[in-house]
């Protein structure tokens, strides 16, 4: 990868018709500060004009730096919770030898796909992120089908995101009625509608918790995203320190032919049971898109967003094996582990190994909101109008109040299937892997000749090959994730993915064909020339 800088000082004038003045520059990104008639924007020269270039007037505040841009998509990946909360999906789909081999294939994919999309991200830093994205990589002809079945997809995948994560939380204070003993009636499973019903209703409240947090001004949400970072920090650390202590003065630590075992916990046959493993490992890196989410928040996007894009993966990735060595070391064995009667079997095991007293969704609404912001900005979603309003801080709120209803309609299907974490799981999941293999195929097909001029760019062989191995890897993680996670299937294992999926493609569709072309704002950012970033020339 190459990071074009250039460092020359001078003095720029900028006037147009916003109004925006220049205050002081220095070195090859002079800062400004720009006034419009509803709200104001910080950033720099090279954040203003880039964006305009691409057919939008700033309107978000634009105060983050590298790390608030990093903290978003890192935040959101957030791998120590992500590999706790679908560990058993890991084991029961080949055992733990499947579970760290499938880790490492998906690392070193994920790494391949999130370069790919840094390459974009540099050269449009939109927040439209990958619903602009697959636009423009689809070129004139199919820019606005692509834009608008890839802007359902993500609204999709994103609520549902915020929606599974809700309910993980949910998830994991419930199991301490396990490991206190709680007589609950009827008992403590998704079976019993009653335990569904308060899994419900604990659910919806995380999610508010979570949706308020949003609520608080651009400027101080900057120190949530940090706070969040060294949470996911102190997280990784305490694992590595805490429970090793707890397992060896307790029940003791699997020997090392444990991570040679095999073991098949969904009735597939072998070779399908493997790659049902994938389930645990695709689903945790997946969400570092959000990086591109927040570009428009963020100083110098065109270099910070892509590289909070490709580090927040890489980051995620590496630190996240040790994490998942350390777990299958200290988890009892498998039938022990499946036995455990609690909806999140972690935090049991956590009891086992520390006692009853051992033992974040906000960050995700942010990017999910910022990316619906820019869909409704450009027209696509019923309501755009409302949804795509930003207030005079530069805050998207009616994006965020979106995002929550439709989140806790989504925690709904709670209600009437035990089955619907796992849904929400996979529908969370498949549309931005489908997404992301989207755009990998427009661009070999359509544009192999663009975005290579960003500041954040590969070479033309690396970009190819990495266009190439991301249709691959995405394709066969979409196959995964809509698969029946369970053999034989029946009412009570169907994955409702396919049909989610399915029902949200069509809507996709639907919503192209009776959108007129002038209804698309702006329909000359698909353009036939190249897209590439714009520079400031001293």
């Amino acid at each position: 990868m190459e990071e074009n800088n250039s460092s020359n000082e001078s003095d720029v004038d900028i006037q147009n018709e916003d109004e925006m003045h220049l205050v002081t520059t220095t070195g090859a990104h002079a800062v400004y500060m720009c006034y419009f008639s509803d709200n104001t924007c910080e950033g720099s020269v090279a954040d203003g004009p880039p964006l305009r270039s691409l057919g939008y007037k700033p309107t978000l505040h634009r105060t983050w730096k590298f790390f608030e841009n990093f903290a978003a998509s890192f935040g959101a990946l957030y791998f120590v919770g992500g590999i706790r909360v679908t560990f058993s999906y890991g084991l029961y789909g080949g055992g733990p030898l499947a579970f760290w081999i499938n880790y490492i294939v998906t690392c070193v994919f994920t790494f391949i796909t999130a370069a790919m999309l840094a390459e974009i991200c540099s050269a449009l830093p939109a927040a439209g992120s990958i619903y602009y994205w697959a636009a423009q990589s689809a070129g004139p002809r199919w820019g606005r089908l692509a834009g608008f079945v890839v802007a359902w997809w993500s609204v999709t995948a994103w609520t549902s995101f915020v929606a599974v994560n809700s309910q993980a939380a949910a998830n994991y204070l419930l199991s301490e009625l396990t490991v206190f003993q709680v007589d609950f009636d009827g008992g403590i499973d998704y079976s019993n509608f009653k335990f569904r019903a308060l899994a419900w209703i604990l659910s919806e409240v995380m999610l508010v918790l979570a949706v308020l947090l949003n609520y608080i001004p651009p400027r101080a949400y900057k120190w949530l995203l940090r706070v969040t970072f060294f949470m996911i920090v102190l997280d990784f650390l305490l694992n590595l320190i805490w429970l090793p202590i707890g397992v060896y003065q307790t029940y003791g630590f699997q020997s090392s032919d444990y991570l040679l075992t095999t073991y098949n916990g969904t009735g597939a046959s072998p070779g399908w049971n493997w790659c049902l493993g994938y389930l645990a490992t695709a689903g945790v890196l997946v969400g570092f898109d959000a990086a591109g989410h927040v570009a428009e928040e963020t100083q110098n996007a065109s270099q910070a967003a892509a590289r909070g894009l490709f580090w927040s993966a890489v980051v995620s990735g590496l630190f996240g094996f040790p994490i998942l060595i350390l777990f299958l070391f200290c988890t009892p064995n498998i039938d022990t582990l499946s036995q455990l009667d609690a909806p999140q079997p972690f935090v049991s095991l956590y009891a086992m190994a520390l006692g009853s007293r051992g033992h974040n969704t906000a960050v995700a609404i942010v990017a999910a909101s910022r990316l619906i912001y820019a869909i409704a900005r450009d027209g696509v979603l019923p309501g755009s109008n409302w949804i795509g309003i930003v207030g005079r801080d530069g805050f998207p709120r009616n994006a965020v109040t979106f995002v929550a209803v439709v989140s806790g309609i989504l925690l709904l299907t709670i209600l009437p299937s035990q089955v619907a974490f796992s849904s929400l799981v996979s529908a969370a999941g498949v549309p931005t892997l489908t997404a992301y293999g989207l755009i990998a195929i427009c661009r070999l097909i359509f544009t192999p000749n663009r975005f290579s001029n960003g500041r954040w760019s590969m070479s033309p062989i690396f970009s190819l090959s990495a266009c190439v191995l991301s249709v691959l890897w995405n394709s066969f993680s979409t196959a995964v994730l809509l698969s029946p996670f369970e053999f034989p299937v029946d009412s009570q294992n169907f994955n409702y993915a396919p049909l989610i999926f399915g029902f949200v493609t069509v809507m996709a569709v639907v919503s192209y064909a009776v959108t007129s072309e002038d209804k698309w704002n702006p329909l000359q950012r698909r353009s036939e020339e190249p897209v590439e970033a714009v520079h400031i020339q001293s």
